[in-house]
């Protein structure tokens, strides 16, 4: 590890892959246990098993983009691959590459973002430090 790293705070007590893991698995990054996702993308404000509040999660375009880049890439030299050694019909290359980068893509994107919200669990981003929370109504009353 290098020294920049081992001198920030936000780096200890916060292990990035188990975090990372269960964030991908759908599961809270702090317990592992307690679901993150209360529908397909919506992520609860707080953990039910352990409390953690989920709410500060910024994700936000992030996991689209990675999910766009990881089918594209796997996408193209597939069908290259694909029409150089069987040459199907352009109608058929069309239907099958299009689910499968629809069935890729609906696949990937709660995993990466659950990565993304374990990623920033870890690393104490966007109000996921030992602060404590001030809830937005008590801010502006």
């Amino acid at each position: 590890m290098s020294q920049l790293h081992a001198d920030m705070p936000h780096a200890a007590g916060r292990p990035l892959k188990p975090a990372m893991l269960r964030g991908a698995l759908g599961r809270c990054p702090a317990c592992g246990q307690g679901r993150m996702f209360g529908g397909y993308l919506k992520v609860l404000p707080s953990c039910r098993n352990c409390g953690e509040e989920l709410h500060h999660q910024r994700a936000d375009d992030g996991p689209a983009y990675l999910t766009i880049l990881l089918v594209s890439h796997l996408g193209a030299p597939l069908l290259l691959a694909i029409f150089m050694l069987y040459r199907p019909s352009a109608m058929s290359m069309l239907i099958s590459f299009s689910l499968g980068a629809i069935i890729l893509s609906l696949l990937l994107l709660p995993r990466i973002k659950g990565g993304f919200i374990g990623f920033q669990w870890a690393r104490r981003m966007h109000g996921f430090g030992d602060e404590p929370h001030t809830p937005i109504e008590a801010q502006t009353s």
